[in-house]
């Protein structure tokens, strides 16, 4: 098996409505229980990288393509799969096989109707080498999908049919308990060919050279502005429901400059950290959680040689005060790692003990100076250790750097530069193993311990830093093939994959990150979800 990255996998994919949010609107905009002005203004730490769902791997891009992209199905607040694009599902041949009839008033923002070839041209034009998807991988549950991938075999030899304009036919390797859920994630969507073939290698880049069959149509962004639009879709099927005109989406990296915009009523929402969630915890506008989300620092041992040292790895990782960090600098309700997969990720099928609980080993997030140092010497012996730690600009990773900077810099020998770049440009360097350290962030798609570990796969797309382990890779390849329907024996080797994972130091988890916001207290309808593609504003609302 060669999966390549992390991303989606099953059954609790838990699906909350955002605190202060209400149920799906209904009535007339303007009148009852709704503001006659329906316009959203938001802030997001980061710039969008892609509008391209076969280019997309942060968190931000999915949460755009969610709300300006349809598929077969959307998340309830239940997180349930619901019908959206499809009208009816039928599953045959042991779970292998599914059927979907698709609803005929669906439209492109072009004029086009979206069927069922849109489908088939989107998952192969994933799966094609010359695409290069870092999230191809994904779909390798569908028939031949790993074989066209490595350019095996052709395109329409993939397991997804189209049988007319509005039935479709998906053959699987096996049976996917989870397959619906997959299916409500961007990558599964569909796309217009047309569009594609007009833009070409522009396609996904702009708002202007993207076309859109969701609930809103992005504008205004010119694929590496500071800020965009996304817009009521006028073509989309279901536009009834949707109340919101506008989403106003501004980039702020500090969460000085957000929070100052809240106060001033500039924006509806912003992000809040340290003495910031203090002076606002009783405010009727103030909501905590923690998504199932994560911040490490990754090592990169093809351009370190001193890394592929397990003992140097393991002394870096016990030279970092996790709780020091999340509660006396980050002071945002961020939650240290006890291992890599983080808190909401699953329970053990037999005793329900939660994973992370589980899994956590004696050293792996541990805290001991004494120790690290006396690692560092048997790796290492007297030898200097230079090191530069790449991130992004954004508050927390700032903050996070210069602790980590500091905490390393009490070993011998060890000197920690700190570069600051763009998020996107940290995206693009990350995926091309252009760093040394680097943090790195990681958002589930779905509530399963996988979704995690697969991205330190030695084929991974993501795994960038070089670390292997032929034990790890056999148990989650076991795990997800062989064990696929024996829940107990599947979480055993997802649990000794993990320890691995950790004893050996492949990479030095940090915290779960959490997300403490305002959010003015007359939005409503927002659908949050904490281990996947975080905010769907179709149901979105500003009430009076």
């Amino acid at each position: 098996m060669q999966r390549k990255g992390t991303i989606l996998t099953i059954a609790a994919l838990s699906v909350l409505t955002l605190a202060g949010c209400g149920s799906q609107a209904s009535g007339q905009t303007g009148s009852g229980k709704y503001a006659a002005k329906q316009e959203l203004n938001w802030t997001e730490p980061s710039e969008l990288a892609s509008s391209d769902l076969a280019q997309a791997t942060d968190t931000l891009s999915f949460t755009v393509l969610q709300n300006t992209q349809e598929g077969l199905y959307r998340l309830n607040s239940k997180g349930t799969p619901a019908n959206a694009l499809a009208t009816s599902t039928k599953i045959t041949n042991g779970g292998k096989t599914y059927t979907f009839k698709l609803r005929k008033d669906a439209k492109w923002s072009n004029g086009q109707p979206v069927t069922a070839k849109d489908f088939v041209y989107s998952w192969q034009r994933t799966l094609a080498p010359k695409t290069a998807s870092q999230d191809a991988f994904y779909l390798y549950q569908v028939e031949n999908a790993e074989a066209v991938n490595q350019g095996k075999k052709p395109l329409n030899a993939l397991g997804i049919k189209a049988h007319g304009d509005y039935k479709l036919t998906v053959q699987l390797t096996k049976p996917v308990l989870y397959f619906k859920k997959l299916l409500a994630w961007p990558l599964f969507y569909p796309l217009n060919q047309k569009a594609v073939d007009q833009y070409g290698k522009k396609y996904g880049t702009s708002s202007a050279t993207t076309v859109y069959n969701g609930p809103f149509r992005l504008s205004k962004w010119n694929g590496t502005g500071k800020s965009w639009t996304l817009a009521k879709n006028a073509t989309y099927w279901d536009k009834k429901s949707v109340r919101l005109d506008k989403i106003n989406v501004a980039v702020t990296e500090s969460t000085t400059t957000s929070y100052n915009l809240f106060n001033a009523r500039k924006t509806d929402e912003t992000l809040l950290s340290g003495q910031q969630i203090k002076n606002n915890s009783n405010s009727q506008d103030f909501v905590k959680r923690l998504p199932t989300g994560s911040q490490r620092l990754d090592l990169n041992e093809k351009k370190v040689a001193a890394l592929k040292n397990a003992d140097v790895r393991k002394a870096l990782s016990l030279a970092i005060d996790r709780h020091q960090l999340v509660n006396d600098v980050l002071q945002d309700g961020s939650v240290a790692a006890k291992g890599y997969v983080p808190a909401g990720m699953g329970n053990n099928p037999k005793t329900g003990e939660a994973f992370n609980q589980e899994a956590t080993t004696a050293t792996g997030t541990s805290y001991d100076l004494k120790q690290a140092k006396a690692l560092l010497a048997k790796g290492l012996g007297k030898k200097p250790l230079d090191l530069t730690l790449s991130v992004s600009d954004t508050d927390t990773s700032k903050q996070t750097a210069e602790f980590v900077q500091s905490s390393l810099e009490k070993l011998p020998n060890v000197k920690v530069t700190i570069k600051t770049v763009p998020y996107v440009q940290l995206i693009n360097q990350q995926n091309n193993g252009n760093y040394e350290l680097t943090l790195a962030n990681w958002q589930s798609v779905f509530a399963d311990p996988i979704n995690f570990l697969d991205v330190f796969e030695s084929n991974s797309s993501y795994n960038t830093g070089g670390w292997k382990n032929s034990q790890y890779d056999k148990l989650l390849d076991e795990a997800e093939n062989q064990d696929g329907n024996q829940p107990s024996k599947r979480w055993t080797k997802l649990v000794q994959a993990e320890k691995i994972l950790m004893n050996d130091q492949g990479t030095i988890p940090l915290f779960q990150t959490a997300k403490s916001q305002l959010l003015r207290h007359n939005v409503k309808g927002i659908i949050y979800n904490p281990a996947g593609v975080p905010y769907d504003f179709k149901t979105t609302y500003i009430a009076k």
